[in-house]
C-alpha cells in the first residue's frame, strides 16, 4: 500500500534534503532546490568550489578561528547551497525569474542578495539561521517567505544518515 503523497512544498524540500547529503561542510549540511512551474530547475549543496580541496581534507577555517554561526560568512572556503543552485541554473541557461527556492536552512544575507538578483520570488526553508540582515533584505524585496515545520526534515532523518 502506498503512503500519503507529499504536497509540492514537502516534495521539493525532501529533494533539497537529499541534495544536502552531498555537502562537504563540517559544520552544517545544507541543500537547495530551485523550482518553477512545479519543475526542478536546479539543485545545490554547500561545499568547496569545483576542483578545490574540501573542508574534510584541509580543515574548517571558521572552526579554527572560533567564528560563531551567522557571522563572517566570507571566512569560509565553501559556497552555500543556494548560490550553487543559482549558479547551476545559470550554467545550463535555466531562467530563475519567478521561481521558488527550497532550502533546508534559512538563507544568509549573501545568499539572499543572490536570490533577489536571480529574480526568485519565493523562499521556503525549514531550519532557521541567525542573520537579521537577510530577514530585512527579504522584507524590503517583498519576497514571499515560508518556514515549513521541522517535522518535514525530521521525518527524513533516518533516510539521510
Amino acid at each position: 500500500m502506498r503512503s500519503k503523497r507529499p504536497d509540492w512544498d514537502t516534495y521539493f524540500m525532501m529533494v533539497a534534503a537529499v541534495a544536502s547529503t552531498r555537502s562537504t561542510c563540517l559544520r552544517r549540511q545544507v541543500g537547495a532546490v530551485i523550482a518553477r512551474d512545479m519543475q526542478i530547475i536546479s539543485t545545490g549543496y554547500n561545499g568547496a568550489p569545483k576542483g578545490l580541496p574540501h573542508c574534510g581534507e584541509v580543515g574548517c577555517l571558521r572552526e579554527l578561528l572560533g567564528i560563531p554561526s551567522g557571522e563572517r560568512h566570507e571566512i569560509c572556503r565553501g559556497s552555500h547551497a543556494e548560490i550553487n543552485a543559482i549558479v547551476q541554473a545559470a550554467s545550463v541557461g535555466a531562467p530563475t525569474s519567478g521561481a521558488t527556492i527550497y532550502c533546508t536552512h534559512e538563507p544568509c544575507s549573501f545568499c539572499t542578495k543572490a536570490i533577489i538578483n536571480a529574480g526568485i520570488r519565493r523562499v521556503v526553508f525549514v531550519r532557521s539561521y541567525p542573520d537579521p540582515l537577510a530577514v530585512e533584505l527579504r522584507t524590503q524585496a517583498a519576497l514571499s517567505v515560508e518556514r515549513l515545520p521541522d517535522a518535514v526534515l525530521d521525518a527524513m532523518a533516518p533516510c539521510l544518515e
